[in-house]
């Protein structure tokens, strides 16, 4: 298969590029480029959502078409013609879902060439590529982020020996085929400039040794030029040495005195390097703490407006340089506050931007904007904003495009850490990068580092960590704009995996705009997947964000195929919001697993109440026969069985956990019917079944083994799986609600029935501190009087506890039924009844449900404080069936919205609701 970009060796070599062929790369870019700039002239595509805010010039600046644009990419269509490969019904395809560990390969020097807010490892992604793909396949993540997904597309088919070795003799361990090594082609996508820009130096190749040349030479003309910044007089009056940092201190006031403080001056202990809690203020001796200090405001004039400024007072209290290769540390003289001041009277370098941020719309507003940093500028102190403005200038001054844009990586990097926003750390050995993560927030220390302590050793690393990575020419095609509008064809891509931004976590758009304004290409904010109150984003519309980006990916990925979509958030209202958009775009949940960061495997996760860890989905587009016999069938037991059949398709037949089988969660029946509800209302269809004939009906038409449903060409590998194990699975039941309170006395009864007085203890047990806020906790009596059925004494003693007794009591083994013996020892037990007496007990309880439903539909007044969730869920089912939307919205609004939102099921159904009432109005 011929490449994207065919080179031979030397840079004035011919290429070929989609079909193309070039004299030399350079005339393939400048095709490309002029193509580009065309289309950036025409207003409907600049008008496409989530087209970044930038020039023609910065877009064009920034882009290396047709790899990498950044702003949406119009060439990714022409890349899937030219590569992929048609959807095939009648190709063979079949994967078992793939758990990873997100946190392997955070060491890594590629994974740390390039920080970015969050990332999963090329590392962790590789087996999931390995396993879901085949050589030459296409893969896509629409929130690449610094495509991550790329490198680990790009590793397939470079990855060295040792590691091949490796991957192979683990998966021989398991029991699985030797993966197929070759690189595999991507599609990266991302809302943000500053994340594809990234991505893009990640994954097109370019000349190391000529890098390494050129960022040495970059870092020398800068010591020629400013070098004289970062001088110091060392104590002997007469060598100079050269600074690797200043500390600025904030200067406040005492609220006793009045008097000026320096901050780090007075609260420092200069022997243990730590802070102290309380210090005496050095004009009146009060004692005081940061808390009681006041902030002093200076005046300013602006560098960039010449207008009047307000900004929080800084002082140099400390610095730290070198003399060969020894270090020392200082307070400022007179020569380097004279030089300080030399600099502040330098006009402000054309280089640096001096946008303002979007102050009002940033949820880090409130951090910045009242100590007078409201602009990109005002976050660079003037021998910063110096060195800052000659490293961009030089970077984007060399005359080769790929040495260029890689620089430029480089050189971003100081970004944030040459800015104020860099803390003064005095127990940590190096100052470098020493911000917080995640925030904008401007501490009462700063450390302004020189540029070359702060770039020197990266320019090292990077060299390093690039000659280890083999990245090939085409491989990949990147595009900037929104995952909710990709320009790809239908059923085109082969695999997804994708980190999406989770609830309130990061605030990405924000965060970017600092680094993005240097490009002068910035995020188009409005349809970023967040939660953020400042733009007006809660949990709804985050959803409905959410849900569009997966309806895209559902469109693009071939029928049959997989998506793996990394979770990292404590919410499970977040949670919900996922699985919901998930299901609503038509993906079906296979798995969903968590690390298990102690043990150091995985457990499948089988309570949403509270996730603390980082969540791995396996998710499935179903196959396009499904699809189409949905379509003829209608919303008929047919459609429900058919969906269990090819359901069970996709679910993992047996998985081991240090040589011990575990319970598969999605084989639990209860599990399988809430896949097939939500299958249903995802197609405005109502559900055929109640949940007990589904089960009744589930459990005549497939085999079961351990309390989990395969098919019948499933069992024989699962008995043989089991006949290797010391024993059977056991699920994890967590009781949060009544639902979960009816799943765990239903599977206590059926291995043990029992007496009210012997359930009671065991079941109070399991009401811990899980149980969901709003939700009425249910007594058990009527919970087993609604649910189970008790044995009187009458007639012959139920089968179900018949066999209990006779396994567990020596003295009543082959006794008859009607034994009286075994009448007396069965009397008042609990048991689960057989399918059609389960049938009549459903439609009793359904029918208590719906009467206590009307209540309230009829409660007026405030919000119902507790209700019962079961109710609702049939109340929501029932309407839904009648297609009374209007009837769930209201019930809806009477419950507080994070019931709504941490309940899966009635998410759902309230979600389809709304969604129907817009469509119908």
């Amino acid at each position: 298969m011929s490449t994207l970009f065919k080179s031979t060796k030397g840079d004035n070599a011919p290429v070929e590029c989609l079909g193309l062929s070039f004299p030399n790369d350079q005339a393939r870019r400048d095709h490309f480029l002029k193509l580009l700039a065309e289309k950036l002239k025409d207003p409907e595509f600049r008008k496409q959502d989530g087209f970044p805010q930038g020039t023609d010039e910065a877009i064009l600046a920034m882009s290396n078409p047709p790899y990498y644009t950044a702003c949406p990419n119009p060439w990714l269509a022409d890349f899937v013609k030219h590569y992929g490969k048609p959807y095939d019904p009648n190709e063979p395809y079949r994967r078992e879902p793939l758990a990873i560990d997100v946190s392997v390969g955070k060491t890594d020097p590629i994974y740390k060439a390039h920080s970015y807010h969050t990332k999963v490892p090329h590392l962790a992604i590789v087996p999931s590529i390995l396993h879901y793909t085949e050589p030459g396949d296409l893969v896509l993540d629409g929130f690449a982020g610094s495509g991550m997904t790329g490198v680990a597309a790009q590793w397939c088919g470079s990855a060295p020996a040792s590691y091949r070795h490796e991957i192979e003799m683990a998966w021989k361990k398991e029991g699985r085929p030797a993966p197929k090594w070759g690189a595999r082609r991507v599609i990266l996508n991302d809302l943000s400039p500053a994340a594809t820009f990234i991505a893009a130096n990640y994954n097109l190749p370019f000349d190391v040794d000529a890098f390494a040349r050129a960022g040495k030479q970059l870092l020398d003309e800068l010591e020629a030029e400013i070098g004289w910044m970062y001088e110091t007089l060392h104590s002997d009056g007469k060598t100079k040495g050269r600074i690797e940092y200043t500390v600025w201190s904030e200067v406040f006031t005492c609220p006793e005195c009045a008097g000026e403080v320096n901050f780090l001056d007075e609260a420092l202990d200069q022997d243990s390097k730590r802070v102290h809690d309380t210090f005496p203020c050095p004009h009146c001796s009060a004692e005081l703490n940061k808390d009681r200090l006041e902030r002093v405001l200076e005046n300013r004039l602006d560098p960039a407006t010449g207008e009047p400024w307000q900004r929080v007072k800084f002082k140099p209290s400390l610095i730290v340089y070198t003399v060969g290769k020894t270090r020392y540390e200082k307070a400022p003289d007179a020569q380097d506050l004279a030089a300080i001041a030399k600099i502040e009277s330098m006009p402000l370098p054309a280089a640096v931007p001096t946008s303002r941020f979007p102050i009002e719309d940033m949820y880090h507003g409130s951090r910045i904007a009242p100590k007078g940093f409201t602009r990109i500028h005002h976050f660079f102190l003037p021998r910063a904003a110096q060195a800052m403005g000659k490293l961009w200038e030089k970077a984007k001054a060399h005359p080769d495009a790929r040495i260029r844009a890689f620089l430029l990586f480089m050189v971003e990097q100081a970004i944030w850490g040459l800015s104020v926003l860099n803390r003064y750390s005095p127990t940590h050995f190096s100052q470098v990068n020493r911000m917080l993560n995640g925030v904008y927030y401007v501490a009462s220390q700063h450390a302004e580092c020189s540029p070359w302590y702060n770039l020197g050793g990266k320019l090292d690393r990077l060299v390093k960590a690039f000659r280890n990575l083999k990245v090939g020419a085409g491989q990949t095609a990147i595009s900037t704009g929104t995952a909710a509008r990709l320009p790809l064809p239908d059923d085109s891509v082969d695999y997804i995996f994708t980190d999406p931004p989770f609830g309130e976590n990061i605030y990405y758009a924000d965060l970017n705009f600092l680094v993005e304004s240097w490009h002068g290409v910035t995020t188009d904010a409005k349809p970023e997947a967040i939660i953020d109150r400042f733009k007006h984003k809660a949990l709804p519309e985050y959803q409905h964000l959410m849900q569009r980006c997966f309806a895209e990916y559902h469109r693009v990925l071939k029928p049959g195929r997989w998506m793996t979509v990394v979770f990292s958030n404590s919410k499970a209202s977040v949670w919900n919001a996922i699985q919901v958009a998930l299901q609503q775009a038509g993906f079906v949940v296979a798995e969903v697993t968590a690390l298990d960061k102690v043990q150091g495997s995985y457990r499948q996760v089988t309570s949403t109440t509270a996730v603390k860890q980082d969540l791995v989905i396996s998710a499935y587009k179903p196959n396009g026969g499904l699809e189409q016999r949905f379509r003829e069938r209608g919303a008929s037991e047919a459609s429900a069985w058919d969906f269990v059949q090819t359901h069970l398709k996709y679910l993992p037949v047996a998985k081991t956990k240090h040589g011990e089988l575990e319970f598969i969660v999605e084989r639990d029946p209860r599990r399988i019917y809430d896949r097939m509800v939500a299958w249903f209302v995802r197609h405005d269809a109502p559900v055929p079944l109640s949940s007990d004939e589904f089960l009744s009906g589930l459990r005549s038409r497939f085999p079961e083994r351990d309390g989990m449903m395969f098919l019948p060409e499933q069992v024989a590998e699962y008995d043989k799986k089991r006949a290797q194990a010391a024993q059977a699975p056991q699920i994890e039941l967590f009781v949060c609600d009544e639902r979960s309170a009816i799943d765990w006395l239903t599977d206590f009864l059926k291995r043990r029935p029992s007496t009210y007085q012997e359930i009671h203890p065991e079941f109070t047990t399991q009401l811990g501190a899980g149980w969901k806020k709003h939700e009425a906790k249910p007594e058990l009596m009527a919970l087993l009087e609604n649910n189970f059925l008790k044995y009187d004494g009458s007639g012959a003693v139920p089968s179900q506890i018949h066999a209990y007794l006779s396994s567990n009591f020596k003295e009543l083994r082959g006794l008859e039924k009607s034994d009286p013996r075994l009448i007396t020892k069965a009397k008042d037990r609990w048991y689960v009844p057989d399918p059609n007496k389960a049938q009549d007990l459903e439609k009793k309880r359904e029918k208590a449900l719906l009467k206590e439903f009307e209540q309230y539909q009829q409660h007026s007044g405030r919000k119902l404080k507790e209700f019962r969730l079961e109710v609702l869920r049939a109340g929501f089912k029932d309407a839904w069936s009648r297609k009374d939307y209007q009837t769930i919205i209201k019930v809806a609004q009477k419950i507080p919205d994070e019931a709504l939102q941490e309940d899966e099921k009635l998410l759902l159904w309230y979600d389809q609701a709304l969604t129907r009432t817009e469509a119908g109005s």
